[in-house]
């Protein structure tokens, strides 16, 4: 028998921050320690940040992080929730296809998207997910809808 190697999600530990809020509900969104520790940096050297989930245009489907005023949401975009501080936000349509999705912000090697904050440091912002159970589904009924 041949051991494979595990698959890449998988070597990401998806615990990355309380997994519900105080009501139980779960959250759409966390982000992990290297992550926590990237939005810090750029706090202190822009202010508060925010992050927008990009819709795959000029720098594919990154998460986009930017110093809160540079990036105008509206009606168009849903608030999925915070991480280290900093609300994220993901278009609608997109959302659309994501709803049933936990959504974790990571850091991998690699250089920013060219808009985002991190941009030459030479590491990115990334996301991770996994599906949402059934009772994850059932508790978030109602929560962030189209």
């Amino acid at each position: 028998m041949s051991e494979q190697a595990p698959h890449p999600a998988e070597a990401v530990d998806p615990v990355t921050a309380e997994q519900a809020d105080n009501a139980g509900t779960p959250l759409r969104v966390t982000a992990t320690p290297a992550a926590l520790e990237l939005i810090a940096e750029l706090k202190s050297e822009h202010g508060p940040v925010m992050f927008h989930q990009s819709g795959g245009c000029c720098d594919g489907s990154s998460p986009m992080c930017y110093a809160v005023g540079d990036f105008i949401t509206g009606d168009g975009d849903v608030h999925l929730g915070q991480v280290g501080g900093a609300d994220f936000f993901i278009s609608r349509s997109q959302f659309g296809v994501w709803k049933h999705t936990h959504i974790i912000l990571d850091v991998v090697p690699g250089r920013g998207g060219m808009f985002s904050l991190e941009n030459g440091r030479e590491k990115r912002f990334h996301i991770r997910s996994r599906l949402f159970s059934q009772a994850e589904n059932e508790a978030l009924a109602g929560a962030c809808q189209l």
